[in-house]
């Protein structure tokens, strides 16, 4: 039932996941908080800037550089041809090792437009006037998704997937529990669906409890307890698969380890603020700072490096908030005290005097037993009574006796006297 609660618990967070995912927040946070970091995190997502013209200064005028990449910048298309369109004229070029058609000489304020198709994916830029002789050149970038339907129906080679750098691990403190989000930009960059040489699979942390797939995933993705499994193939360009699950967090404080089945770009986490004491720390994150998001405060952290397939990532989030655990420990402990209490009740010392007089009160209970047996018998060989009662009334005097006898047996007081023994006996 409670697994059932937490499942249903998800159910209308994709307003929440969306949220906090959507592509411009995240990168505008990312990028305030990484200024100093590598250029590969600096930058926002490729496909934003796809078919947008900009002037740069390192660009010859009157030129124009067109780069054509599948899916992040470090996956050129060489060999690929590109069509500048010139007040409606195309001049083709194809691109270099570098990813790069570059077009010389152009008109000055002439109307351009660069096209190009890419595993039958229609690629084209915004519509953009030529510079002049004393304005530097332009550079735009068309970005391939794999989306075309030529790639998608193309036949499946085994490959290897990587999680791009648009993924994200979100916390979100609760009640005595935290929700964790695991939004994962599945990453398949060659021109044909891929089929990993193993299932895409992880376990989320033992401890998960709800652990589901959230709306907006592929069909592909299920859970099962709590593995996650995406079944191939996967289309060129990114596959987005999404997974909720809530931790305990009794005590304020919660460990998550996870291991993923392929390489992580790099390792983002965001954790949702209450109060001024949460905190958290990981080994693989190398830079962490608080922002607001739409109201709310956030820790954000990031990983620089490249987490290989298997590895471990391991996050606490402190500061929790929870009820204290005293009120349960006293309760407890008054249970132990009257356990206690009854136990030694019933093991402390008898009076001597009270022994006595329980022991001469079983030995007249079995002295009246053994009458009552004589008597029974004896009118069994007279024939008188009831017959068809005498063998239930026989063993209830029997079994009488031995309970007596094991009391008495029980009993350290010493041996009966003389005369009472020999009548035992």
């Amino acid at each position: 039932m409670r697994g059932q609660a937490l499942t249903r618990s998800y159910v209308g967070r994709e307003s929440y996941v969306g949220r906090v995912f959507r592509p411009g927040i995240m990168a505008a946070m990312f990028c305030i908080l990484l200024g100093s970091a590598p250029a590969l995190h600096a930058q926002p997502d490729p496909r934003q800037m796809s078919g947008i013209p900009r002037p740069d200064p390192q660009q010859a005028p009157r030129s124009v550089s067109v780069r054509v990449i599948r899916g992040a910048m470090t996956n050129n298309i060489a060999s690929q041809p590109v069509e500048l369109f010139v007040n409606g004229k195309p001049q083709t070029v194809d691109t270099g090792q570098d990813g790069r058609a570059q077009f010389e000489n152009l008109p000055p304020g002439s109307r351009l437009k660069a096209v190009t198709v890419v595993a039958g994916e229609s690629l084209e830029s915004q519509e953009f006037t030529a510079p002049g002789a004393g304005e530097p050149g332009i550079r735009l970038l068309l970005v391939a998704t794999g989306g075309g339907a030529a790639a998608a129906s193309a036949p499946a080679v085994t490959g290897e997937l990587t999680i791009g750098g648009r993924s994200r691990i979100v916390i979100e403190p609760g009640d005595e529990n935290v929700r964790v989000y695991y939004l994962l930009e599945i990453l398949n960059n060659q021109s044909a669906p891929v089929n990993p040489s193993s299932v895409f699979m992880f376990d989320a942390p033992k401890e998960a409890q709800g652990t589901t797939i959230m709306e907006g995933s592929p069909k592909e993705a299920t859970v099962s307890d709590n593995t996650v499994r995406v079944q191939g193939p996967f289309p060129p360009g990114e596959t987005f698969v999404q997974v909720g699950f809530a931790l305990p967090a009794p005590d304020g404080s919660v460990e998550i380890a996870q291991a993923f089945p392929a390489t992580l770009d790099h390792l983002p986490v965001m954790v949702k603020k209450l109060g001024g004491a949460t905190t958290l720390s990981s080994p693989q994150i190398d830079r962490q700072q608080e922002m607001p998001l739409e109201g709310e405060s956030y820790i954000v952290g990031v990983g620089d490096r490249p987490i290989p397939p298997g590895q471990t990532i391991t996050m606490t989030v402190g500061g929790l908030p929870h009820h204290s655990a005293t009120p349960r420990w006293i309760a407890l402990g008054i249970v132990l005290v009257i356990a206690l209490a009854g136990v030694w009740a019933g093991w402390r010392s008898v009076d001597p005097k009270d022994r006595t007089e329980v022991r001469k009160q079983l030995i007249a209970r079995r002295e009246r037993l053994f009458q009552d047996l004589a008597r029974l018998e004896a009118d069994a060989r007279k024939g008188k009574g009831d017959q068809s009662k005498y063998a239930a009334r026989r063993a209830d005097l029997v079994a009488a006796l031995e309970h007596v006898y094991g009391a008495l047996d029980t009993d350290d007081a010493g041996p009966e006297p003389a005369n009472r023994a020999g009548r035992a006996a």
